[in-house]
């Protein structure tokens, strides 16, 4: 299974932590409120990225690095480190610092509780898995990530040298 896949099922898990969990979003042309609803949730990048401050709340999934150990006497081991990267939207500076936390504990929760990752993934449990609330003043938009790694099925090789 390839770290696109990976992607995919993570993106899956994401929609599934953050079901029914509504945040406000910033007004835009022709709206007379701000409405709420679920962070979208991206994978590598946002469609277009002078949307940043128009589509959030979202998440985008990255991946960042990986690694594959091809040792004779051990099987074949692969991981992928993947970052997180939250955005949500408040008028209200505690409210949107607070829904912030929430919207990535969601995630967080969601993904520690399962371990496995699709039919073939797993978070890496030997490793941290870490969260940063980014600390600018960025108000009325809050921003954060968590960055963990992923176990992957190994690539075998096809000769026995």
């Amino acid at each position: 299974m390839t770290t696109v896949a990976l992607l995919y099922a993570l993106k899956k898990e994401c929609e599934e932590a953050v079901k029914g969990l509504k945040l406000p979003t910033a007004i835009q042309k022709g709206d007379t409120e701000n409405r709420k609803r679920e962070a979208e949730v991206h994978i590598m990048r946002l469609p277009r990225s002078s949307d940043a401050k128009k589509i959030a709340p979202y998440i985008i999934i990255q991946y960042v690095s990986g690694k594959q150990w091809l040792g004779e006497q051990s099987a074949h081991f692969r991981t992928a480190t993947v970052r997180f990267i939250f955005c949500v939207y408040n008028e209200n500076e505690e409210e949107g610092a607070l829904e912030l936390l929430n919207l990535m504990e969601a995630v967080k929760t969601r993904l520690l509780r399962s371990v496995k990752i699709g039919t073939c993934f797993t978070l890496d449990r030997e490793m941290n898995f870490e969260d940063l609330v980014y600390p600018d003043d960025t108000a009325p938009y809050y921003a954060g990530e968590l960055i963990g790694e992923c176990h992957l099925p190994p690539i075998e090789q096809e000769v026995d040298l």
